[in-house]
């Protein structure tokens, strides 16, 4: 732990916790959990908000600018100090990475460049789900000393929260959720089917706004087949690799930033790079990539689900958009991803255990609170109310003000809304 560090307007101290790779069993070796605190001038002694960051792969947020961004972080302080947690394999804690392609059972870079044995690898994945995070989580707050404390659960932060509250509800003052309450025993490809659902609805509100975007589409779409769309680093990108773009239809901006690129010409350096920058799944973040579709299976093997489910209203009308869907191709046609390809095979055959308890979270009597997007292009809103179902204290907004980024898009405004309801201050 360090000393707290003043900035303007706040101040920060880091944590860092050695955790076992394998909680129970501390002869598997170690991984470092990194968290950043993050308090009002007069707030170091207020209760603490720890945040569950969306993914799964992808690192907390680092308050920028001033005012402090995230634009919910303000509010968040009245109340709290907030606890911005690296999850396993992300950030500055422990990553995951292509250096554990050549790695040895521990975890420890190898010096002499040998292959991992990937099933062994995969055994190893299977310690970064969300049930993991938790106990890690759990580790930090007696490591804190803390008693209790609230969580703010992202996408797959809410998962990660939900989690938590199947496995230590009785260590929790409030949770809330934006747009991340996941479904309980349903199976993966049931999820699927409903994305593809919301992504051809969004396709097509998308071409009804911007007019002459289905035809531009169908234009970059040809420029694909023929191989004249590359990205920076000479992959060439197909039209499926280029059709997961619709992802960009689950957030509050996404829709312009696709309509922008349409208006470039394929040949041009920026929409190159733009393109780049736009597409999901990459080598920056390849845990994102290589476990994404196990954050939807409570219990059993997902088997490439995203492209099992694959609708004929897709194959039927090229111009419809895929989100946030990895498919094995996805690992053939990125070079960034290429390393992991035998790796993210055997994760979609990985058996997974139960994720959550739905006796326990029936008896969880904890304050939540959930923002349940109406349009949400990633997590389903009647399976999201399924589940608010199941939790006793649960406040709900079903809203279709924003969409899966609320959050951050609404500045302060939705987590002020969650807290009102939690502590039924709700107008």
């Amino acid at each position: 732990m360090s000393d707290y560090l003043s900035l303007p307007g706040i101040r920060t101290r880091e944590h860092e916790i050695e955790v076992p790779l394998v909680h129970g069993d501390p002869s598997r070796g170690s991984l470092t959990v990194y968290a950043r605190e993050v308090a009002a001038p007069d707030g170091p002694d207020r209760p603490y908000l720890v945040y569950l960051q969306g993914g799964p792969g992808g690192e907390a947020p680092r308050p920028s600018g001033v005012p402090w961004a995230p634009g919910w972080l303000e509010r968040a302080l009245k109340d709290y100090r907030v606890l911005m947690l690296d999850q396993r394999g992300t950030g500055r804690s422990t990553p995951f990475g292509e250096a554990d392609l050549r790695a040895d059972a521990t975890g420890d870079s190898g010096h002499d460049g040998n292959p991992v044995d990937t099933a062994t690898l995969a055994e190893r994945l299977t310690h970064h789900r969300a049930d993991a995070i938790v106990a890690d989580a759990e580790l930090l707050r007696e490591h804190l000393g803390v008693e209790r404390w609230s969580l703010l659960g992202q996408s797959f932060g809410g998962f990660t929260a939900l989690a938590y509250l199947s496995r230590h509800a009785d260590r929790l003052s409030e949770v809330y959720f934006t747009g991340g309450l996941p479904p309980v025993g349903r199976g993966v490809d049931e999820v699927y089917a409903r994305t593809y659902e919301a992504l051809a609805a969004k396709s097509e509100r998308f071409y009804r706004r911007y007019p002459g975007s289905r035809e531009r589409m169908r234009a970059v779409l040809a420029a694909c087949e023929e191989g004249r769309v590359r990205l920076p680093n000479g992959d060439v990108v197909t039209p499926p690799w280029f059709r997961t773009l619709g992802h960009l239809l689950g957030g509050s901006t996404g829709a312009a930033s696709l309509a922008h690129l349409l208006e470039g010409d394929v040949r041009a350096p920026w929409f190159r790079h733009d393109l780049a920058s736009l597409l999901p799944f990459g080598g920056r973040n390849p845990l994102y990539s290589v476990v994404h579709e196990s954050c939807y299976a409570d219990g059993g093997s997902t088997r490439w689900s995203a492209a099992r489910t694959y609708p004929e209203a897709f194959l039927a009308d090229d111009t419809l958009l895929t989100g946030e869907h990895v498919y094995p191709w996805h690992f053939e046609v990125s070079s960034e991803l290429r390393p992991y390809a035998e790796l993210a095979e055997a994760m979609a055959q990985v058996e997974w255990p139960r994720l959550y308890d739905a006796d326990a979270l029936a008896n969880a009597d904890v304050p939540c609170a959930a923002a349940i997007y109406a349009r949400d292009a990633y997590v389903d809103p009647t399976f999201s109310v399924e589940t608010a179902d199941l939790l006793p204290r649960m406040h709900t907004w079903i809203t279709d003000e924003y969409e899966h980024d609320g959050l951050r898009a609404g500045g302060g405004a939705v987590l002020d809304r969650l807290i009102a309801l939690a502590t039924d201050r709700a107008r």
